[in-house]
């Protein structure tokens, strides 16, 4: 959503309501500790303060925290694409029409 003057026209405790009322907050805190664990543990070469293994990748959880799982069922590194492909509903965007599809739409 783009704002002409965002510190001043964007509804933060709007927001903040919303994501409260989604449910947002316990999943999000199991991810963050999640990679604030392995940035601990892991080896750091070029001190940006991620670790190497995690540069570029998700840190997936073995069992979904949408379906109840949490930081002790186990973790582990995957690329982007596979950890979010690997989800549901959300990971995976609005289906779009195939070009042969349209084509054939236009046709009739």
């Amino acid at each position: 959503m783009a704002y002409k003057n965002p510190k001043e026209d964007r509804p933060y405790k709007r927001e903040y309501v919303l994501q409260k009322a989604r449910g947002e907050g316990p999943a999000r805190s199991e991810r963050q500790k999640a990679r604030a664990k392995m940035d601990k543990n892991g080896k750091d070469a070029n001190k940006n303060g991620k670790a190497d293994r995690r540069e570029g990748k998700d840190v997936s959880h073995k069992k979904a925290l949408s379906k109840g799982g949490k930081n002790s069922d186990g973790v582990s590194v995957q690329s982007r694409k596979k950890n979010r492909t690997a989800g549901g509903a959300l990971s995976k965007g609005p289906k779009r029409a195939t070009r042969r599809a349209t084509r054939r739409n236009k046709r009739s």
